[in-house]
């Protein structure tokens, strides 16, 4: 496999830089509620099981329905037409966000984000794949998925900053409005490279369609290595998600620290070790995968056998300090997963259908992990903080603090218990949402065994059409 023909290496490197500033606006505006929860929180008098619906839930919701069409759109229409307007409408409904007065018309609009989005990562994966040869996929992937730090930073600090000084509704417009006119930028400046698989997808027809998405899914849900990684990275996923979207409301909970402070903490600590995990399994998998291409999933079991027992200790911290430095580090080992995986998603399936198997995995990911991960711990601390308030001798936790405190005027010790239920709660429910990290690293373990086998498989399948070109 060659690069496309006339496409320069500085041309190229451009193109995933444009790309994963798309994919920054795609994490910005899927991750705004984790920072302006607690406000939204306290302002409509919310749950954390809401959150969780607000957070993950509501934004895959319809994801399953939009994902795949799109993505099979993708294998034979222009990639940077879809991923542009697709951007342009996810952060325009982020905006619209700011206009909403319940939880009822901000679930609605929590759908329609999710919607939008599921036109992100399949284009995005397809036109890397195309502009970059089978070997370099998975360091340009890594270089892509450094969004996801770039706009969980981006979105820490803008909305943190802005919800602190001007209140949740114009955090949303602040982070929504800049993605349209990002999605402009994108359309004019990125080409629409050839496909490297050579032949004009063919004329279109019900069975073809199917027949295609059936081989993607073999490939990638029924073959014991490539099942077993998708496994293991949807279920660190499902931790991920929701550790993240209660992490900053846990430093406003525990340590009181201010909303503008907490986007700086968690901005840096959700970011720049994120982003160097990131590049690092890229760099080390392109190193080690060479020689024996178990390293695709070896690497990301040893990361995130790693990460547990860091998390773990990070949250047991009585200092700000010192359980910023130690997710910073667990962030760090985790997201050495995420480009191998990846990777391999790229390259067990033909080039005809790339943006269909981004679109599986991401249906996978956004159903089970996203859909369920904020929600689950949502429930979780919601539980464990009325387990909490009982033994301190209260009632019902959401009647008697609603929003988490005490309605005004409540006596100091209903104030109190109320405070260390939510607390305590808080934190249980995340540790029990980590904790999945390890069941994760199990599953990239026993997907490395075959993984080499399946790899070769499929690149020999996909050399005939190749070379036809």
């Amino acid at each position: 496999m060659t690069a496309p023909t006339g496409v320069t290496a500085a041309y190229r490197r451009r193109v995933v830089l444009l790309l994963m500033g798309a994919y920054a606006f795609n994490a910005a505006d899927r991750g705004v509620i984790g920072i302006v929860g607690q406000a939204m929180k306290q302002d409509l008098r919310l749950t954390d099981t809401q959150l969780g619906l607000l957070a993950g839930t509501a934004f895959a919701a319809l994801y399953a329905l939009s994902g795949i069409p799109t993505a099979r759109l993708a294998e034979r229409c222009s990639r940077i037409r879809i991923l542009s307007l697709a951007l342009a409408a996810w952060s325009a409904l982020t905006a619209a966000g700011a206009l909403t007065g319940s939880f009822v018309q901000l679930l609605l609009v929590r759908v329609g984000v999710g919607v939008a989005e599921a036109g992100c990562s399949p284009a995005a994966h397809s036109l890397i794949s195309d502009y970059y040869d089978r070997d370099q996929r998975t360091a340009a992937l890594s270089v892509y998925s450094c969004g996801l730090s770039l706009g969980y930073l981006c979105v820490s600090l803008l909305g943190g900053y802005a919800t602190l000084h001007y209140g949740w509704r114009t955090a949303l417009l602040a982070v929504g409005l800049p993605g349209v006119a990002y999605a402009l930028l994108l359309r004019a400046t990125v080409a629409e490279p050839p496909r490297r698989h050579g032949a004009p997808p063919p004329p279109f027809a019900w069975r073809a369609e199917l027949a295609e998405l059936a081989g993607a899914g073999r490939a990638l849900f029924l073959r014991w290595p490539a099942a077993n990684v998708l496994a293991g990275f949807v279920l660190s996923s499902f931790a991920s998600y929701g550790t993240y979207a209660f992490l900053p409301p846990y430093f406003y909970r525990a340590f009181g620290l201010d909303y503008a402070a907490i986007g700086v903490v968690i901005g840096v600590v959700g970011s720049i070790p994120v982003a160097l995990g990131i590049l690092a399994g890229g760099v080390l998998t392109a190193r080690l995968g060479g020689g024996n291409p178990r390293w695709y999933a070896l690497l990301p079991a040893l990361g995130l056998l790693l990460t547990t027992p860091v998390y773990l200790a990070a949250l047991l911290q009585p200092r700000w300090q010192a359980a910023a430095v130690l997710l910073g580090l667990a962030g760090l080992l985790q997201y050495l997963a995420l480009g191998p995986s990846f990777g391999i998603v790229q390259n067990v399936v033909p080039g005809r259908q790339r943006a269909t198997a981004a679109a599986l995995v991401f249906l996978a990911l956004n159903v089970l992990a996203l859909g369920g991960g904020a929600l689950v711990t949502g429930m979780l601390i919601d539980h464990a903080a009325q387990l909490r308030f009982a033994a301190l001798g209260g009632g019902l936790f959401a009647g008697a603090c609603p929003g988490g405190s005490p309605p005004a005027g409540a006596p100091a010790a209903l104030a109190s218990a109320c405070r260390g239920a939510l607390v305590q709660g808080t934190r249980a429910g995340l540790m029990l949402s980590v904790a999945v990290h390890a069941w994760a690293a199990l599953h990239y373990l026993a997907g490395s065994f075959g993984l080499a086998a399946q790899l070769r498989a499929a690149a020999a399948a996909d050399q005939p059409a190749v070379s036809s070109r």
